[in-house]
Order: C-alpha cells, then structure tokens, then sequence
C-alpha cells in the first residue's frame, strides 16, 4: 500500500495494490502543481483521510474535476470526478509518497493542454521527473 501525506500532516491519501503507470500532465493545473498522477476510484483502492479543501477550475462553467488540498498546508493530495456514471474516479499525487516507494514506478505522459491524448512512453519513471 502506498500513502502519501501533506507537509503539515493533516491529510494523506492511501492507495491498495500496484498503481501501475503515473501520469504527467502537461495542463495548466498539473503543470503549475507539479503533479504526478495514480488513478483509481473513490473509497475503492484509493482513500483520501483528514480536512480539505477543494478548487474547482475558474472559467469553467460545468467543471469535470475538483483539486483537493489540505487547508493549512495547500499540498495538493488528488483530485475527484465530479461527473461520476456509478463509480467516481480519482487520482492521488504521487508527489507525496515516500520517493523510494515510487521510484520505479513508469510514467505515462498526457497531452491535456492542447490534444488530450495520451503521448507515446519515453521509457522514464518517477525517478528521471523527481530527483
């Protein structure tokens, strides 16, 4: 199991089983975060434990997600679907585990700037954006 908590200590999030491939988004949210992305659904693999807050992106009118962050410390720790069709997906940063834990973990990137497609892999993990 994977955990990965704020600077404060206040939140932290939990993920059960392997997280497979992280994502890098090159968005305008995920780019000024510095966010590294495991994906699964809520209170499913992945749980997301203390206070937060959460921002829903300006100039959207229906927004399709929700940062979540800690009030005292502002680490971002995931975010949330806010369109859910049963299930509601979610992914937690990365950022916060403990690097050794994440380390090998490959790293998938995504175009959500421009195209929304997923970009062909570069054979990079965790440790070739971190350290």
């Amino acid at each position: 199991m994977l955990t990965g908590i704020c600077h404060c200590g206040a939140a932290h999030w939990t993920l059960k089983g392997d997280p497979g491939p992280i994502t890098a988004c090159n968005c305008t949210l995920c780019r000024r975060y510095g966010t590294l992305w495991a994906y699964d659904f809520v209170d499913e693999r992945i749980r997301v434990v203390g206070p937060i807050k959460s921002y829903k992106r300006a100039g959207k009118a229906e927004p399709t997600l929700e940062i979540l962050f800690c009030p005292t410390c502002a680490c971002v720790l995931a975010w949330r679907g806010l369109r859910p069709a049963g299930r509601t997906r979610i992914a937690v940063n990365v950022r916060l585990a403990p690097p050794e834990a994440v380390a090998d973990l490959p790293i998938d990137h995504f175009d959500g700037l421009e195209t929304y497609d997923d970009l062909p892999r570069d054979g990079r993990c965790v440790r070739d954006m971190w350290f």
